[in-house]
């Protein structure tokens, strides 16, 4: 399967993307490299990208499992590089389970199963980045 996005310059530093989904999203730098910060970095994009592929199998499993979780999320902690081109080498992701009734062991079945077999944005980080994954679970 081949993804087409278009990505064209508005001027300046900001960008328009297209995407299969049908929605467009917005890059530009900030103020600091001569862009109007009207859109997103595309470094934080990637780690974005991570979260979000992560948290879609997370979500498919919880839903699958009949977990009971009240809220969750990601946080995503990354070291880029000192020289050019910079790049995220150290990458810490943290994944935050918030409920009454949480079932520890299956959700951390569903966040490795996601680690380690599912997350295709996570294998791509794997060719670069040293990845320390971290679960946490917050009882109500």
């Amino acid at each position: 399967m081949t993804n087409h996005i278009t990505t064209t310059w508005l001027g300046g530093m900001k960008f328009e993307s297209t995407n299969p989904s049908g929605h467009n999203l917005f890059i530009d730098a900030g103020p600091e490299n001569d862009g109007q910060g009207e859109g997103y970095r595309p470094k934080a994009l990637m780690l974005s990208a991570l979260a979000g592929c992560s948290g879609l199998d997370v979500a498919a499993l919880i839903k699958k499992m009949k977990l009971e979780v009240d809220d969750f999320k990601i946080e995503i902690d990354a070291d880029l590089t000192e020289e050019h081109p910079k790049f995220y080498d150290k990458v810490t992701m943290a994944f935050h389970f918030f409920g009454t009734d949480l079932n520890e062991s299956k959700l951390q079945r569903a966040v490795d199963l996601s680690v380690e077999k599912y997350c295709g944005v996570m294998e791509m980080f794997r060719q670069f980045s040293e990845l320390k994954i971290e679960t946490h679970f917050h009882k109500k």
